[in-house]
């Protein structure tokens, strides 16, 4: 048995969560910039995430359940998730994008996931507050990876990690093999692979551990 653990936002999903946020708030431009910016290592992934989430406030709850139902999942996402469940491998979403969102989007494709470690925008009074709350503001997947192995009994050299941005770098770092799917620039000199669609990171699993093999 191994884990694979997948970032969401641009890996899983080519969905941006909190674009898709801003658009019901006609911030997106400004949620664009923030993300790229700390997507290619410019600013903090947590200074980046708290900018973001203030644009929000006072948003209301129908608007942000309507932004997430539509997050979605990459084309051949669904599949290659229920292939390695079937495999037998602990299958995770670490993501510091929002546990609504992800929810809403595997339940449409009626896949799921042995673990999901996210983030919340709290509300109060039927609004966004401005806040974001949860384990992955500060970019700490490196621990939430080994947390995970500790927890199903797996070393941490034979966990798989796939991510495409700088807040992705811990898991990359400390994993056995680190899948960079379509990676930032400065991403991409710390991955072992790249790939660019989820039929490529298929092959790369099969080629790298044999894990999809029969």
């Amino acid at each position: 048995m191994t884990v694979v653990a997948f970032d969401f936002d641009g890996t899983l999903s080519d969905s941006e969560m909190t674009v898709l946020l801003g658009d019901r708030r006609d911030v997106a431009a400004d949620m664009a910039d923030i993300t790229e910016r700390a997507m290619n290592d410019e600013i903090g992934y947590a200074e980046s995430l708290r900018k973001r989430a203030a644009l929000l406030e006072g948003l209301p709850q129908a608007e942000a359940e309507a932004a997430f139902d539509d997050v979605v999942l990459r084309e051949g996402a669904a599949d290659l998730i229920a292939e390695l469940n079937d495999a037998g491998v602990t299958t995770a979403i670490l993501t510091g994008g929002f546990e609504r969102g992800v929810a809403a989007a595997l339940e449409r494709e009626d896949v799921s996931v042995d673990h999901i470690v996210s983030n919340r925008l709290p509300m109060k009074a039927g609004e966004l507050t401005g806040a974001v709350e949860g384990p992955l503001i500060d970019g700490t997947k490196d621990d939430a990876l080994e947390d995970l192995a500790d927890d199903v009994s797996v070393d941490l050299a034979e966990t798989i990690a796939i991510g495409d941005g700088a807040n992705d770098l811990p898991m990359l770092e400390v994993a056995g093999l680190a899948i960079g799917f379509e990676p930032k620039p400065a991403v991409e000199p710390h991955c072992d692979v790249v790939v660019t669609s989820m039929s490529e990171a298929r092959e790369t699993l099969l080629a790298e551990t044999a894990i999809l093999e029969g």
